[in-house]
């Protein structure tokens, strides 16, 4: 249970420091079987996009849904709906994670779907 806790903590303090920034920020969760990533507003009250490989067209022709191919699958997906609803620019929050692994490959994957950050 620390580790979870430590991680919130993290995750608490990169948020307040997103909020001060007043950008969208693009929010990651990992979980052991799928990988979920949404953009929200500057101050955290409304999804703008939100991409996961619980979602059919994000998992097809996955062979595994919690794999860095999946993980960049999802994040090629949430740059496309970003742009689609008209931002180019974000402040990534990957929610206490390292940034290392399927959190990395979702990264990259947005940055070459054209999302700034």
């Amino acid at each position: 249970m620390q580790k979870k806790i430590a991680r919130l903590r993290r995750a608490k303090s990169t948020r307040a420091h997103i909020r001060e920034l007043g950008v969208p920020r693009l929010s990651v969760l990992r979980t052991g079987q799928h990988l979920y990533a949404q953009v929200f507003t500057a101050d955290g009250s409304k999804v703008l996009a939100a991409a996961s490989t619980t979602q059919a067209e994000v998992g097809e022709g996955l062979k595994n849904r919690n794999n860095i191919e999946a993980a960049a699958k999802v994040g090629r997906a949430i740059a496309e709906k970003a742009r689609a609803a008209g931002i180019d620019a974000v402040a990534f929050d990957r929610s206490g994670y390292r940034y290392h692994g399927r959190i990395k490959a979702l990264a990259d994957a947005a940055r070459e779907g054209g999302l700034q950050f």
